[in-house]
């Protein structure tokens, strides 16, 4: 199994200058991340989605990343591929640039940007984004294991170019999709290509999406494939803060959740700004569960329907607490199927100093308790 840290760069309070420290922070965990043994570092692009997240030029985090480690994968999860925001051609050049100079490195997640926020400020038809990715993924196949490019799609028309440079990896960096419903699941496993997998509804329900990933494996043929290679991994999101102190670290997670909650809620649902506050002492489950409430008031006063995943975000049962918690919580992710565990520590409210404890608890404590397994 991996282990994994995937940043959002989330803010609370976003003034220029904490969104400055914040990006040098995120450089400072994650170069934390391969001396505490983790196998690899993910980031996410989206834009214009203030305190939600920062991350609009991950290739430049990635890079400056890659040139202070050795050691570290350096993961695009994800870019986003819509045409209007990164052209495919484009994409294939910058990664290949980037794992050749990281030293075959590099693995490149992709993703469709689809809040109106962001597609409203580069021009991409929010009605294409999913038929534009998946052409967009099968061009980089195609640019990476020819001489030369060449492509006519239903979107695309793309006469024969040399795409340069060529990747450190053979054939090509692995590819994956970001994944939070079936029918992303199932386009995954389709395409041949790894799912980065939402993980806020626990571990039951990751253990129906893997089942899902796996049928969709069993059934398919390999008309869709977009590489020669197949990459099946299946990665799956944990929100984790641990600190010895096993209630704050709750307090601390729990709190940083919320406000990733009622971020992520204010630009994909149409909510409220998200609260900044932090309460020292609060009852945060509480305020959690009042704010999955509210969530749901929302949406029957606006005659929505009211299903799990409306309210995954506020789930407040992860990797929070001792050494032994997240142990625990990471096994019952485990067994329902992942092969890697994506921390998600990166939280709008988490202060800095919570965020290089829980590397540190993780790579002194959890990650040697799994491999100490393996190695057995």
């Amino acid at each position: 199994m991996k282990f994994s840290v995937i940043f959002e760069a989330q803010l609370a309070d976003p003034t220029v200058e904490r969104e400055h420290q914040l990006i040098h922070d995120s450089v400072e965990q994650a170069v934390l991340a391969e001396r505490m043994g983790f196998d690899r570092i993910w980031a996410v692009e989206h834009h214009s989605l203030k305190w939600y997240a920062h991350m609009s030029a991950p290739e430049i985090f990635l890079t400056w990343v890659a040139a202070r480690t050795s050691t570290i994968r350096i993961g695009h999860g994800v870019v986003c591929m819509p045409f209007h925001f990164n052209h495919p051609a484009r994409v294939a050049e910058r990664a290949a640039m980037l794992d050749l100079l990281s030293g075959g490195r590099l693995d490149l997640g992709a993703g469709r940007g689809g809040t109106l926020q962001e597609t409203s400020l580069c021009g991409v038809d929010k009605e294409r984004t999913t038929q534009e990715v998946e052409e967009a993924l099968q061009i980089i196949g195609k640019a990476w294991e020819s001489e030369e490019l060449e492509h006519h799609g239903a979107l695309l028309d793309i006469d024969p170019h040399p795409i340069l440079p060529r990747p450190k990896q053979t054939p090509h960096p692995p590819l994956f999709l970001a994944c939070s419903r079936t029918e992303t699941l199932t386009q995954a496993a389709e395409l041949g290509i790894g799912a980065l997998v939402m993980g806020f509804a626990g571990p039951e329900s990751i253990a129906g999406m893997r089942a899902a990933y796996d049928s969709a494996i069993a059934g398919r043929g390999d008309e869709r494939f977009v590489s020669s290679v197949v990459n099946d991994h299946f990665s799956v999101l944990c929100p984790t803060i641990v600190l010895d102190d096993g209630d704050a670290a709750r307090r601390v997670g729990i709190r940083g959740q919320r406000f990733f909650a009622q971020s992520i809620g204010h630009w994909y649902g149409g909510a409220g700004i998200p609260d900044e506050a932090v309460v020292e002492g609060a009852d945060e489950a509480a305020a959690m569960r009042e704010a999955a409430e509210q969530v749901v008031a929302r949406l029957n006063e606006h005659d929505i329907p009211v299903r799990p995943t409306s309210t995954a975000t506020f789930n407040a049962d992860h990797a929070y607490g001792t050494a032994d918690d997240a142990i625990a919580y990471v096994e019952r992710l485990r067994d329902a199927g992942a092969d890697e565990i994506m921390c998600l520590i990166q939280m709008g409210t988490v202060p800095q100093e919570a965020c290089m404890e829980t590397l540190r608890q993780w790579g002194e404590k959890v990650i040697p308790y799994f491999r100490a397994q393996e190695a057995g």
